[in-house]
């Protein structure tokens, strides 16, 4: 159904709507159902909006709410978050992990105001096309395509590793579990939208409930309840954290405060499956306005809780090889006397790996399906089956993630091909973000211009302007600051590998343009009607009338937790 059809349905009832009684509720409420189940499982993507063709909406309230809080446990809050407190001590980490979350809450407020008045697929690109300039969508497409591709071979690498911890690479070569891993996750995916979620808040329901566990063990560790302290250390608690809080000063802050970045992405996971999940605009503020209590539960507290357990100056907190055994989690579940503490987190931790792979392949194939309606790939691959899945987009990404993989093996090139994937892939995060807060600017800005009332936006962020200013400024930062330790001394293998994405980036935007002969849009020709549902706000208030059963208690404690 489209957008004029939709208009005209709209304008031909507007005289019969306004004389409704009282009697002929029921009636109108049920042809207003009728109309809306249409419009859902249209594709939102494309003008056209074909029913019945497109991606359909079978994302329910709880996937979101774990999908926008798993998209940000993965490995680097679970290997590498002692590392940070290993190069600038405790105090600098709260510091830097508080900073990046607020970022991440400012522009997932952005996000949230956009996803939920047009809760389109492919949000990310799409709102680059539609507010900006089209080249702006595809060069994020295409990015973010490309990091997630490179995210899901990053993933089979680390699943090889973690199996080793009980069966030794000459017992069955790392590149079988790939394998398997890849089948399994390509497989749901190919399922339907709806197996994604279920498995996905699984998964991330694990990941939660491991740190959960973590953060009372570690404040039952630090009040002496459990365990034993090692004799002549430092106490847990303000002892070990006193001990150089600020180690290293300004430029030590500064470095793990690119780390913390890179720990939250992810988190835009919320915006890519908004366009597949049932009423966005009463789901997707749910699960957008828990997301900073998230942030200080499972991120400040979880440093703060390593940095009173484990010295800063500890040998084994950096944990550059990646070791499970190495891990602050398992240093504190075996201080604190649960001596299995090693075997839990291996298994938490390839949990956050599959999680990872699952929702890179669902967030890439989406994002290239997106590109394939708008005319940036190739048009098979918009085809979608009867289940709302894009096959052929799955499909490729799985391919070439595999092809990643393959590139880092050994005996290929000594993986060096891999390493410059990478370093090609591991800003691209920090640019997506900066487009969502740049597009959100742009979606105001168009708003006001073509003179809507915000009172009619269904969630309004109330840190605009300043959200998606601060957003951008950090986001800058970042990309042009991670690679200062190249220039003392120069070294220009390493200049390269911090900024070889920039220019790819740029070559994206500028070759599009060039070659489609893009235009800037004005502000009045933006389009903020298609993919818009027109029904929804009425029929969601409707439903809330008709005897809508209540949670029990237990789904309201889930609710209020997670």
């Amino acid at each position: 159904m489209n957008r004029d059809h939709i208009s005209a349905h709209d304008a031909g009832d507007k005289t019969e709507m306004e004389s409704y009684t009282q009697d002929s509720y029921a009636a109108d409420y049920s042809e207003k159902r009728e109309v809306v189940s249409l419009h859902d499982d249209a594709d939102l993507s494309t003008p056209a909006g074909e029913v019945g063709k497109g991606l359909q909406r079978n994302l329910q309230a709880r996937h979101l709410t774990m999908i926008s809080l798993g998209g940000t446990i993965g490995t680097g809050l679970f290997l590498a978050s002692g590392s940070s407190i290993a190069t600038a001590g405790p105090g600098s980490s709260q510091v830097a992990y508080t900073l990046i979350g607020t970022m991440v809450f400012c522009f997932m407020s952005s996000l949230g105001e956009m996803a939920t008045y047009l809760p389109i697929t492919g949000s990310i690109n799409a709102y680059g096309t539609r507010f900006f300039d089209p080249a702006l969508g595809f060069m994020l497409g295409w990015v973010y395509w490309f990091s997630w591709s490179i995210t899901l071979a990053t993933e089979l690498v680390a699943s090889s590793v973690i199996i080793s911890y009980w069966i030794s690479l000459e017992t069955c070569p790392g590149w079988v579990w790939a394998l398997v891993f890849i089948t399994i996750l390509t497989a749901l995916n190919l399922t339907s939208v709806k197996a994604y979620g279920e498995t996905e808040y699984w998964l991330s329901l694990i990941k939660v409930l491991a740190v959960i566990v973590f953060i009372i063990v570690g404040f039952l560790y630090i009040g002496g309840a459990i365990g034993d302290p090692i004799e002549g250390a430092p106490k847990p608690g303000r002892e070990i954290f006193d001990m150089d809080p600020f180690h290293g000063g300004f430029i030590a802050l500064f470095s793990i405060f690119l780390n913390a970045g890179f720990s939250f992405q992810g988190a835009e996971l919320v915006g890519i499956a908004a366009g597949e999940t049932k009423n966005p605009r009463k789901n997707v503020p749910r699960a957008i306005r828990q997301v900073f209590w998230r942030i200080i539960m499972f991120y400040v507290l979880t440093m703060l809780i390593i940095g009173m357990t484990i010295p800063y100056n500890d040998p084994a907190l950096a944990n550059a090889d990646g070791d499970v055994k190495s891990s602050p989690f398992t240093r504190v579940f075996v201080q604190a006397g649960i001596s299995v503490g090693g075997d839990v987190m291996n298994g938490v931790i390839l949990v956050a790996v599959l999680s990872a792979g699952n929702s890179g392949l669902y967030a890439s194939s989406r994002a290239l399906h997106t590109l394939s309606k708008e005319g940036n790939a190739p048009k098979f691959l918009g085809y979608v089956n009867r289940w709302g899945v894009p096959v052929y987009c799955v499909l490729a990404t799985a391919l070439i993630g595999c092809f990643a993989f393959i590139v880092s093996l050994p005996q290929v090139g000594q993986g060096e091909a891999y390493n410059w994937l990478l370093s090609l892939s591991s800003t691209t995060g920090f640019v997506a973000w900066l487009g969502i807060a740049f597009c959100h600017i742009r979606f105001r800005m168009a708003y006001k211009a073509q003179g809507r009332s915000l009172n009619d936006l269904p969630f309004v962020s109330r840190l605009y302007p300043f959200g998606p200013i601060y957003t951008i400024l950090i986001c800058l930062i970042i990309l042009f600051g991670q690679g200062y330790t190249a220039f003392s001394p120069f070294s220009i293998k390493s200049f390269l590998s911090a900024y070889v994405t920039l220019p790819f980036i740029v070559l994206l935007y500028v070759g599009n343009k060039l070659w489609a002969k893009t235009t800037i849009l004005k502000l009045v020709d933006v389009d903020l009607d298609t993919g818009r549902s027109y029904i929804d706000h009425t029929l969601e208030d409707s439903e809330s009338e008709i005897g809508k059963k209540k949670p029990n208690v237990f789904r309201r404690a889930l609710a209020a937790v997670f």
